[in-house]
């Protein structure tokens, strides 16, 4: 527990660990000149990009495990008893609400796109198509962070969020670490697929 700025936050998302940020708003809000004029539109964008790959990466990801996780995805792959972040947010909900909520989702999923890339480059490692993927949807989900904490600093003056991080998977089987990354890229379709009927309407242009 503690207060983690965002910049310690993204160094730490390559080691999916536990961890807590106090939500905080100051006057040392860092790096919001930086932001690009297309900051908004660009989000927007990495947001559609995410829900529209994410069933084909769930995918990829189930053919390339094998057996049983093929013929029995529905009982192996059942996110239920998974930690993922609380997303509680609507289309009605505060803008400055929303996008709290869409950085602690993403900060987490990019933690957890991590552990499951490493996994797969140990197990699957002439998967090229699915480690493919994986580079791409990490690449696309860190640029997300980084707009989503220009957008926070330069809005709303928050630096720092409360942030909780997926288990690791580092000393379990490989059933079991196959199965982790099953359950969270199922839950990551369903999530993303909500969190993009939430967040569009926020960024759309007026």
């Amino acid at each position: 527990t503690g207060v983690v700025p965002f910049v310690a936050l993204l160094l730490l998302q390559r080691r999916p660990v536990a961890g807590r940020a106090l939500l905080v708003t100051g006057p040392g809000c860092p790096g919001h000149s930086l932001c690009r004029s297309n900051v908004q539109e660009q989000t927007r964008r990495q947001v559609a990009l995410l829900n529209a790959t994410a069933q084909d990466l769930f995918s990829l990801y189930l053919k390339c495990q094998g057996e049983p996780f093929s013929s029995d995805t529905d009982r192996l792959c059942n996110p239920s008893g998974i930690f993922f972040p609380a997303f509680r947010v609507n289309r009605t909900s505060e803008r400055k609400e929303v996008m709290v909520a869409m950085y602690k989702l993403f900060a987490f999923l990019n933690a957890s796109l991590g552990n499951i890339t490493r996994d797969q480059e140990e197990l699957n490692p002439t998967a090229k198509e699915l480690l493919d993927r994986l580079h791409n949807t990490t690449k696309t989900t860190r640029g997300l962070i980084s707009n989503l904490t220009c957008l926070l600093c330069k809005n709303y003056n928050i630096f720092q969020v409360d942030v909780s991080y997926g288990e690791s998977s580092k000393g379990k089987s490989t059933f079991k670490k196959k199965q982790q990354g099953c359950q969270v890229l199922r839950k990551y379709v369903q999530v993303i697929a909500q969190a993009a009927r939430v967040l569009l309407p926020h960024l759309s242009p007026p």
